[in-house]
């Protein structure tokens, strides 16, 4: 049996600021911060051990995982990095207000792009990096993705396929670890683990619209030899 840890990263400053964040590298705010720590010493009270870290290329969950194992006093655990792991790319709504998303294209149209599993937002509709609303460019022109095939790259993307964007990293890393009985933690986005939480659970794709993962708050899986879950549960205060 091996347990498996999600973390959804703490409040991010355009979370804070109400702004579709997506791909764009931004840190966490003073909330995100304290979410990060909060979720650290809920693991230490639990006291797992961890023995493999995952997390994604974006700041936001990094410095979550970092602050997370700091306070359950395992800062000093392998950690590897995937850009699969990242955030849904919310193509060319990245950068802008919702509220104001919502005033121009109407509540529910957002609301479908947001919560539908296999409806597209607007795509980013340029490969010019002078085209940019608030840094939403091609990914291919930041170097963090330089080994990532082009065409593999996002111009925007659905929980659909943030799935299947995800899952090759699942079976090529973070199941083998599990399957040879390592407890494994995962620092990531609400997308990005709800799509993990899908494969897991087994959740349809009408029922995945409701799963919700909150801010700063573990969420543990325990797993048999096969990866299938046995139990589950929420850390919170």
């Amino acid at each position: 049996m091996s347990k498996l840890v999600l973390i959804r990263h703490g409040q991010s400053e355009w979370n804070a600021l109400n702004l579709f964040n997506g791909w764009i590298d931004t840190k966490l705010s003073d909330k995100g911060v304290a979410q990060a720590k909060e979720a650290g010493q809920l693991l230490a009270a639990e006291d797992i051990q961890f023995d493999q870290a995952y997390t994604s290329v974006l700041t936001r969950a990094i410095t979550t995982l970092h602050y997370a194992l700091e306070e359950a006093g395992q800062l000093f655990i392998p950690e590897a990095k995937s850009w699969r792991l990242n955030e849904r790319h919310y193509g060319a709504l990245q950068g802008q207000n919702k509220a104001e998303a919502a005033e121009k294209w109407g509540d529910e149209q957002v609301h479908i792009w947001r919560r539908s599993y296999d409806v597209l937002p607007p795509l980013l509709d340029s490969y010019d990096k002078e085209v940019e609303v608030q840094g939403n460019t091609y990914p291919a022109f930041d170097r963090r993705y330089a080994d990532v095939p082009e065409g593999e790259l996002p111009l925007g993307e659905n929980l659909k396929i943030t799935l299947e964007r995800v899952l090759p990293f699942w079976e090529s890393d973070i199941s083998k670890d599990l399957k040879a009985g390592k407890n494994v933690v995962i620092a990531a986005h609400g997308n990005s683990l709800r799509a993990l939480a899908k494969h897991l659970e087994h959740i349809s794709d009408d029922d995945i619209l409701n799963l919700e993962i909150a801010n700063g708050q573990p969420l543990v899986y325990d797993l048999d030899d096969n990866l299938e879950v046995i139990s589950k549960k929420t850390l919170s205060k």
